[in-house]
């Protein structure tokens, strides 16, 4: 470990100016593991809907370290206890906690090894990391992985109104351009007190709950699982589909040695320091290179499928209430078929169907309520918005996606 007692200070577009707090930290961000980040999309392929939306999870995990040290802050000034090296491990496991996500974030989750998650390859990163500095971890490692005996730390780190999705949610409103999802970080932080080992918000903030809890289903909605990216990622992961079967046949692709490797494992592997330090090498980069070298590969499956994504000309998406006609599904795909003389396997990378879901807010993770006649109250209960209640339940909406001279 590079020992240094310079400090850093990164200027922010949400937050201003967001310093290092301390030499651990700058450390940290300063590891290979971490510069990684800034070449990880924040979020996936949705440029091609917003073209704003180009910001990485360095930005995001910056930010949420940010928030996570004006959190601090409020609490102690309320009397809640946090020691010192509780901070620390609180600031740590934020700005860690996104460590682990491959290429194009959410787009290729379980690409790499199909068990295991990228919170999973975040702990693997970190306990890794802790061997490097020392031990100096163990407090973040036990708050990230949610064992730590104050449940109010945890819940700062991963709950339902937690560091991540306040910074989240303003930035990816910000970088997309989509107001409907900004939201008052600032005041749902004040409004933070602990009430018997419990995180929760004092009811003068309840509006900016309630707006915090929309906010969320807006961008999902709006942004996340935006048709036009929902289809781009599917032409995604078909294309690593495509490009793992022909590697298994024996045809030579060419691509970096990180992106080969995984293609080449079937997605089945025990994740040791070897395969880790494999996927620390893994990036947007990676993909993006073998992309443009794929869309000139003599398969046609394959080079369609590259041209497609890099040039912007997807396929036709529809997004309903119940599922698409299975019929109508089948002269598409017969379409396909005829025209360019493919299997039924190989003309399933243009016409498929599939569902997206979406709760806002589960009952399971309360948001809690501080009265102010010091009793405890779940958000729902507490709210007189009838839309509120609805966003506890699950939505679920069904997409099909084929090529726009087949409809």
């Amino acid at each position: 470990m590079v020992k240094t007692n310079k400090l850093h200070v990164f200027n922010d577009p949400i937050y201003g100016f967001i310093g290092t707090p301390n030499e651990l930290i700058f450390s940290l961000i300063s590891h290979p593991y971490f510069q990684r980040l800034r070449r990880i999309s924040q979020m996936g392929l949705s440029y091609l809907v917003y073209p704003g939306a180009h910001h990485t999870r360095f930005h995001h995990a910056l930010g949420s370290m940010h928030l996570m040290t004006k959190a601090i802050q409020v609490l102690k000034l309320k009397n809640v206890e946090i020691t010192e090296e509780e901070e620390k491990g609180l600031l740590c496991a934020i700005l860690l906690h996104d460590i682990g996500h491959g290429p194009f974030s959410h787009a290729l989750e379980g690409f790499v090894a199909k068990e295991i998650s990228h919170e999973q390859i975040s702990l693997r990163f970190m306990m890794e990391l802790n061997q490097e500095f020392n031990g100096e971890l163990d407090t973040a490692i036990s708050i990230f992985k949610g064992d730590y005996p104050k449940s109010f730390l945890n819940q700062l780190v991963s709950s339902q109104l937690d560091m991540d999705r306040l910074d989240y949610l303003k930035r990816d409103s910000f970088y997309s351009g989509v107001t409907e999802g900004n939201i008052n970080s600032e005041r749902l932080i004040s409004m933070l007190n602990v009430v018997d080992g419990d995180l929760m918000v004092e009811e003068k903030a309840i509006y900016a709950v309630e707006k915090f809890l929309m906010a969320r289903r807006f961008m999902y909605w709006q942004v996340y699982l935006h048709k036009t990216g929902l289809v781009a990622e599917q032409l995604l992961v078909r294309i690593m589909q495509r490009a793992r079967l022909l590697l298994s046949q024996g045809k030579n692709l060419p691509g970096s040695e990180p992106l080969l490797f995984f293609l080449k494992n079937n997605g089945t592997l025990n994740f040791d320091k070897q395969v880790l330090e494999t996927f620390a090498k893994l990036d947007d980069i990676d993909i993006l290179g073998a992309l443009k070298s794929w869309q000139s590969d003599d398969d046609f499956v394959l080079s369609k499928l590259c041209g497609m994504l890099l040039e912007r000309r997807l396929l036709h998406v529809k997004v309903k209430k119940r599922p698409i006609a299975q019929e109508k599904l089948k002269e598409k795909l017969d379409w396909i078929i005829k025209n360019h003389d493919l299997s039924v396997e190989e003309a399933s990378n243009f016409v498929f169907e599939g569902e997206i879901s979406n709760r806002a807010y589960s009952r399971d993770e309360a948001i809690q309520i501080l009265k102010k006649n010091g009793k405890v109250s779940d958000v729902l209960k507490e709210s007189d918005q009838l839309s509120l209640k609805a966003l506890a339940k699950t939505v679920t909406k069904y997409y099909s996606c084929y090529p726009k001279k087949a409809v």
